[in-house]
């Protein structure tokens, strides 16, 4: 960020597996429980795969969200989206989006490639001249992004990354520098993704994904010394920046940010880079104007991978050796991608406003070094967190929320 300059960050939506609305999931966050679960066979069959669990939206009505003339023209994610986007909107109390040349930065890891695969199927079977037109522009990554704009009239940048599960906190830090720039005074930011059998059947095909063994269930166990794969997640989460003070008492603020890449990393996996990662969290840090030393706990990327969680708490161990405050691995809890990432950045605010730690599910015993990854839910003074957005390919991002 600009030199004493902060973002606030007013309001919250979000749609998560096991949690629609604010509250729900705080109270999922707290509970310390897994809203992963067996894929129901009407999503689609995984009888043939190693895994078959995963963290899918369940109660969630898009009619609550989206008139029925615009529901017709959506696929699942732009309904996700639009119904996160309505909720972070509502919740704050702003009713003049239109006027202030908002802004709109959205993450989404794989975007609607079940849509782009239906397209496509028609347009083999029919041809360019029947192929259906609204499967077309559904079959984009900035698909979601653009009924909201059209929704609330957005005359901002438009903005969509797409950089695996560092997109949704690309979009935050982008949005955010704009604001602190002065370019604009309010944005709309968030991630959106959803569950669809091909993805999910690539990633247990290369044996990415969490699985069952004897004794041991098919979980994400991020940092636990049983992991052994990640799980992905579905929904959506928006957050409504603005830095206008008529606009009420934000929830937290956005202070540091940093991109960064580890150069070991292949194409589709970790690399050992620990320093490019280590360097990336102190360079959000020191952009807050920050020691690591005014941590007070950090939000983790881990996911159950093996090389992405040991790469990560080397880095961690590097950046703050025996006195890395306690580290919060949310990602057991809803999955890996969740709304682009966006979830996991959705608890770390939760936990700031409310100052909280929340538990990690999955997680009991580590091999990784005295890494204090956190157990319980524990009240304490938190002032500055630390996120961590770790993705195959070597993509590294971290960011400061501030109280």
């Amino acid at each position: 960020m600009p030199a004493d300059r902060t973002v606030p960050i007013r309001s919250l939506g979000i749609v998560a597996p096991g949690a629609t609305g604010v509250d729900a999931f705080f109270e999922l966050l707290k509970s310390g429980h897994t809203a992963i679960s067996p894929i129901p066979p009407e999503r689609f069959d995984t009888s043939s795969l190693r895994s078959s669990c995963a963290g899918i939206i369940s109660d969630f009505s898009a009619r609550d969200f989206i008139s029925p003339a615009r529901l017709r023209r959506m696929n699942q994610s732009s309904r996700l989206a639009m119904a996160a986007a309505r909720m972070a909107i509502d919740s704050s109390g702003i009713t003049d989006l239109a006027d202030r040349a908002t802004g709109l930065a959205l993450g989404t890891a794989f975007g609607p490639v079940e849509t782009s695969v239906r397209y496509f199927d028609e347009y083999l079977e029919k041809g360019p001249g029947l192929a259906p037109p609204q499967l077309f522009a559904e079959s984009v990554a900035n698909a979601p992004g653009s009924h909201i704009a059209i929704e609330w009239r957005l005359t901002g940048f438009n903005v969509t990354f797409t950089q695996s599960v560092t997109s949704a906190l690309l979009a935050l830090g982008f949005a955010g520098l704009q604001i602190a720039k002065e370019t604009t005074s309010t944005a709309l930011v968030g991630g959106v993704e959803e569950i669809n059998e091909i993805i999910y059947e690539v990633l247990d095909r290369i044996g990415a994904l969490a699985r069952g063994d004897g004794d041991l269930d098919e979980a994400v166990r991020p940092f636990d010394r049983r992991r052994n794969g990640v799980l992905p997640g579905e929904g959506s989460a928006f957050f409504l920046l603005s830095d206008r003070d008529s606009d009420g008492a934000p929830l937290c603020r956005l202070s540091g940010f940093a991109t960064g890449r580890d150069t070991t990393a292949t194409l589709s996996d970790w690399g050992s880079g620990s320093e490019a990662v280590a360097e990336t969290m102190s360079s959000a840090i020191f952009d807050a104007g920050l020691q690591p030393s005014d941590i007070s706990a950090v939000w983790a990327s881990a996911n159950g991978s093996r090389k992405g969680d040991a790469l990560e708490a080397e880095a961690l161990l590097e950046l703050f050796g025996p006195s890395c405050p306690p580290v919060v691995a949310t990602k057991g809890c809803f999955g890996e991608w969740t709304g682009g990432g966006a979830h996991q950045i959705a608890s770390a605010i939760l936990g700031l406003r409310h100052q909280i730690l929340f538990p990690s599910p999955g997680f009991h015993e580590s091999d990784l070094g005295e890494i204090p990854v956190t157990v319980t839910t524990t009240e304490q003074v938190l002032d500055h967190i630390l996120i961590n957005a770790i993705a195959p390919g070597g993509a590294v991002v971290s960011a400061v929320l501030s109280r």
